[in-house]
């Protein structure tokens, strides 16, 4: 019996997941969590778990950042991320946080079910287009070498960043203004202004380059 956790914070891809893998007697569902932080909540109290599928875009800890940490405190979990993001960035990150796998959440059940297979098997299983990504990345070292420049050209202030910190954990403006003696226009000029530096069109794409480059 493989013992699986699922995170994820939308309860109905959560029950999806789950779903896909009822099919298969050998898998039996341990923990659903909605984010990084609830998953390392549940895992301090019990971490008897074989494998976790982990989204990526979460509240309050993202997948990658709780795929580091969860490395870092109980190794021998394997750990696929299961995502809708297919970008350089995402991939990287995830591999270098310890991401044993990387699928996206299109997969069919039975693709899954021999993904999650070959990775307790010791392999690291990848749809195919993340595979074709990945080496890529290790054939151009200089596609990795631009993702670390542009941690550097950002040039976000300390003011800026802490407004950022506050946006990901969901505060709307008002209560940052008041949690930073600010008034809200000024927390609005100063979103603009993150916004204009990060390059990004809305708060959810802000928060994730800002995590992906460690900025938050």
């Amino acid at each position: 019996m493989i013992k699986v956790g699922i995170v994820d914070d939308n309860t109905f891809l959560l029950n999806t997941i789950q779903e896909k893998l009822s099919f298969f007697p050998e898998f039996s569902i341990k923990t659903r969590a909605v984010n990084g932080e609830d998953l390392l909540a549940k895992l301090s109290v019990s971490h008897n778990l074989d494998l976790i599928l982990m989204d990526i875009e979460m509240p309050k800890m993202d997948g990658i950042e709780a795929t580091r940490q969860i490395k870092n405190l109980y190794p021998q979990i394997k750990i696929i991320m299961l995502t809708v993001f297919d970008d350089d960035e995402n991939i990287f990150n995830s591999i270098r946080a310890g991401a044993d796998g990387y699928l996206l959440k299109e997969i069919r059940p039975d693709d899954l079910h021999k993904a999650i297979l070959e990775t307790m098997d010791g392999g690291a299983s990848m749809t195919p287009s993340i595979a074709l990504k990945a080496l890529k990345l290790l054939r151009d070292p200089e596609l990795i070498q631009n993702m670390n420049q542009e941690k550097e050209d950002y040039k976000l202030s300390a003011r800026e960043i802490e407004i950022l910190d506050q946006i990901s954990t969901g505060l709307k403006y008002n209560k940052i203004a008041e949690n930073l003696f600010l008034s809200v226009n000024t927390v609005r000029k100063h979103v603009v202004n993150i916004y204009e530096k990060l390059q990004v069109h809305n708060k959810l794409e802000a928060v994730q380059k800002a995590k992906n480059n460690r900025l938050i």
